[in-house]
């Protein structure tokens, strides 16, 4: 299976995951329908996941493409944490201890007009190779070690990319920062700015270290779904449930605050329990589904680590590998 077809089948599955707020198969939410995030997987697939391509320009190109297939963001989340994880994959693909993927192949980069969409400018196109990204990849480097060495060797020009794909997707309750914001020019690396939000924003707390709660918990959760004869949408759904329960959700916070966030967080953990062990949870959780889309809460954040955790099982970076 190619990187990029990972991609896209984790999509798919998150989608056919009964998530509690999110948008699935059984009903959608917040203006946005499953054939939005569907399209936005096909077009972005192959741009993400571009084998040589720089990690900021890979977010970028992915993000404009998204926009410009269904008109708004459905997916920046999960790029952000999906591009570090293919480069990663492509890292060990090139090694003699790789996992059981082949780079995923896409068109060459196009390079953005200038000035960008909605006034977005794109950095000048380059080209990274994985050695740089991931030094020795002959190596049996863990994959959080990996992750970290693709970031720690990401410039400002991944940074700038970065920034201008955000400002592009313009994601709900953003706001403005007092450093790093990502409404003006990079002035520091990826690290640095990912390490300033990290305490407000649980896709830059990965980004800082190391992905370590995708690799760990979002992995050891679906793994063990999977081991006990669960479909894939089932794991993916205790993936979401567990993050759900374990951290508030960013996206939740920003735009209903802390309280919110802390009160879905509980109740997401009493939900995870009482469906525990029931032949027929689905009535539960649509139930449960309909009253937080109806106060207009969507746990998008926890949706964008599921879909990041069940990519990285499919690429074999598995739990068992992480370093410390």
């Amino acid at each position: 299976m190619s990187i990029a077809a990972a991609f896209i089948e984790a999509c798919l599955e998150e989608l056919a995951a009964p998530k509690p707020g999110n948008v699935h198969i059984h009903a959608p939410g917040h203006r946005m329908t499953v054939e939005d995030f569907v399209r936005s997987a096909e077009v972005s697939a192959p741009l993400l996941c571009r084998p040589g391509a720089p990690l900021g320009r890979r977010i970028l190109e992915a993000a404009t493409a998204t926009r410009e297939a269904v008109g708004q963001n459905t997916n920046l989340g999960i790029l952000l944490l999906c591009g570090p994880l293919a480069m990663a994959a492509e890292a060990r693909a090139a090694g003699s201890t790789a996992p059981s993927v082949m780079a995923g192949e896409g068109p060459p980069s196009t390079p953005l007009p200038r000035p960008g969409p909605q006034g977005v400018d794109g950095p000048p196109t380059r080209t990274m190779t994985v050695e740089r990204q991931c030094p020795a990849p002959g190596d049996r480097m863990p994959p959080g070690q990996c992750v970290r060495h693709i970031i720690a060797a990401s410039d400002l020009a991944d940074a700038d990319a970065v920034f201008a794909a955000i400002r592009l997707a313009s994601p709900a309750g953003l706001g403005s920062a007092e450093r790093h914001d990502v409404r003006e020019p990079a002035t520091v690396t990826l690290p640095e700015a990912m390490a300033e939000a990290a305490g407000r924003d649980s896709i830059a707390r990965q980004w800082s270290n190391g992905f370590t709660e995708i690799l760990g918990l979002g992995v050891a959760t679906y793994s063990a779904a999977r081991a006990s004869g669960a479909e894939p949408p089932d794991a993916s759904l205790a993936v979401y449930l567990a993050f759900l329960s374990a951290f508030p959700d960013s996206h939740v916070a920003r735009k209903h605050g802390a309280a919110v966030a802390s009160k879905l967080r509980h109740e997401a953990a009493r939900t995870a329990a009482d469906i525990e062990g029931l032949d027929k949870p689905l009535p539960k959780l649509l139930a449960w589904d309909a009253e937080l889309k109806s106060a207009g809460i969507n746990p998008g954040t926890s949706a964008d680590l599921t879909v990041a955790t069940s990519f990285a099982w499919r690429l074999g970076l598995h739990s068992a590998s992480i370093d410390g």
